[in-house]
């Protein structure tokens, strides 16, 4: 069976997959995660940063195997928040999350070597998250765990405390919507390991 790949340094998508059964190589996609302040199209914009990182990796893979790229942006209305800067931004994006209803929205993108074929869809979920205050704000953000992540949050470590409601695919707040994988892997025609 061709390899698959995956175009991400994420430890979460990489224990997602390891978890359901997928053997794959790891290799990160170089690619600059620039994100809008704001967009009407917040899916279009995980789409076309999880197909950069695919194509990336795929145009240096032997031919033949599957690279799965992927982004999640937290979404507010119109505005897209990426992966804080800094303590100081990952207090700033929790307070604004605070109280609210935002989205969580993943691009997956699976890309061949060689022929070029690609496969891009998004996963949505919605997130409530209760009002917090500046105390768990300031001790979530000092903690380190806000760092790296969309959102500021990690709701399979100790952010889902902060979580009030979650409709949707869990995996998608984690990182990557195994739900919709399966379904693209399935559309590819893949036969290969977690098919089960």
């Amino acid at each position: 069976m061709p390899k698959l790949i995956l175009a991400s340094a994420s430890p979460r998508r990489r224990a997602l997959l390891a978890e359901a059964g997928y053997d794959l190589d790891v290799r990160p996609a170089d690619v600059p995660e620039d994100l809008p302040e704001e967009s009407d199209d917040a899916p279009a914009v995980a789409e076309r940063l999880a197909e950069a990182k695919a194509r990336a990796v795929a145009a240096t893979a032997e031919p033949g195997c599957w690279v799965l790229g992927a982004d999640t942006v937290v979404v507010r209305g119109r505005r897209i928040v990426g992966k804080p800067a800094d303590v100081g931004d990952a207090r700033r994006i929790l307070r604004d999350l605070s109280g609210t209803r935002h989205q969580v929205i993943t691009g997956v993108a699976l890309v061949q070597s060689g022929s070029g074929r690609c496969l891009v869809r998004h996963a949505v979920t919605h997130v409530r998250m209760r009002p917090l205050s500046d105390d768990e704000i300031r001790a979530y953000a000092a903690g380190g765990e806000a760092l790296g992540k969309a959102g500021a949050y990690a709701v399979q470590e100790t952010g889902d405390r902060f979580i009030e409601v979650i409709d949707g695919s869990f995996t998608n707040v984690v990182g990557l919507p195994m739900e919709l994988l399966r379904e693209m892997l399935l559309e590819i025609g893949w036969k290969g390991d977690a098919q089960r």
